[in-house]
């Protein structure tokens, strides 16, 4: 089959079209024929990890080595990136009842990534489920991450109808899917806040009101939320208490040690504003919510440049020169 190899770590064009073995499913595993699959944050922090340092990682020192170590210190341990995909059951295992050939799936595989291949393997029960009807290939193959990422992030923040929430980061892949899943899923009044590009996908997406930061500096604006979520940790609680109203929350995707003692701090002397830093590993529950919301056009899954598989290299190029309208998708059939 055709897969695109990332050679070594550095620039997009060590991703390298070649042909590998197709993979074989085990028992309790599904063979998926890829039809899309995306380009992330994570497939662009994979594939230059070498060149990362802990003060550019967006988790703390501990996290940084355990993420060197299971990468690899001279060339990446994962050979083929990708964590997102939409395709096709080819093939199952004899233990499978969930899925049979000829299904229509999407999924997030994790840090084992894999997708910029034709063919993937993944168990049953993994973070799979069947693609939103509604929804192309390359829709679908979008949608996974920063959806389930969200879902799991809000569910913590505990949101309730009518609060205020302000998202930093919304035009972004989790920051684009809070805006919508905090306004449409849980009945919150939202905020977002992201560079002036960005700035009428946020609107499309349902913000009650979108803030470009390079013009306007949210804190003085004198309005207070329930709920601030800072997807990549670009503020500080310092500099958000005053956008808190009693009570209210701070809410941290990517965090610092700084931001795991003050949420330490917060809980254990009780103080009315608290700071959360909270981890989403995914699971097929939630992905499972997210197809659900799709279909019923509660969530959107916007597609920003698609690229073919054997461009990989041009889309990595694309997803790292600035800030971006939508996801970037690879068609691989």
């Amino acid at each position: 089959m055709r897969a695109m190899v990332c050679t070594s770590y550095g620039p997009p064009e060590v991703l390298q079209l070649q042909e590998v073995p197709r993979p074989e499913p085990r028992a309790k595993e599904i063979r998926v024929g890829v039809r899309a699959t995306s380009v992330s944050f994570g497939d662009l922090m994979v594939r230059n990890f070498k060149a990362v340092t802990p003060s550019q990682f967006n988790m703390p020192l501990l996290f940084w080595v355990f993420a060197r170590l299971y990468s690899g210190f001279t060339k990446p341990r994962t050979s083929i990136l990708g964590s997102e995909f939409a395709g096709v059951v080819e093939s199952a295992g004899k233990a499978v009842t969930t899925f049979k050939p000829g299904d229509e799936v999407f999924g997030y595989l994790g840090q084992g990534m894999g997708a910029d291949a034709e063919y993937l393997c993944m168990p049953e029960d993994g973070c799979v489920a069947r693609k939103p009807a509604n929804l192309t290939f390359e829709e679908a193959a979008v949608a996974p991450y920063g959806a389930i990422m969200a879902l799991e992030l809000l569910r913590n923040a505990r949101i309730q109808p009518g609060q205020r929430v302000l998202v930093l980061g919304a035009s972004g892949g989790i920051g684009s899917a809070a805006v919508q899943l905090a306004r449409h899923h849980f009945g919150a009044r939202v905020t977002g806040v992201c560079s002036t590009a960005g700035l009428e996908l946020v609107r499309s997406l349902g913000a009650d009101r979108v803030v470009d930061y390079t013009k306007e500096d949210f804190t003085r604006s004198g309005e207070t939320y329930a709920l601030v979520f800072d997807v990549l940790g670009r503020s500080s609680f310092a500099r958000c208490r005053s956008s808190l109203e009693p009570g209210g929350r701070y809410l941290l995707a990517s965090f610092k040690g700084k931001q795991l003692l003050q949420m330490l701090w917060t809980r254990l002397t009780g103080a009315d504003l608290r700071v959360i830093c909270a981890l989403a590993p995914g699971s097929a529950e939630s992905l499972r919510t997210v197809k659900e919301l799709l279909e019923s056009g509660k969530l959107k899954s916007v597609v920003g440049r698609r690229f073919r598989l054997e461009q990989l290299a041009e889309a990595h190029r694309w997803a790292e020169s600035g800030p971006k309208r939508g996801h970037v998708a690879i068609s691989v059939a």
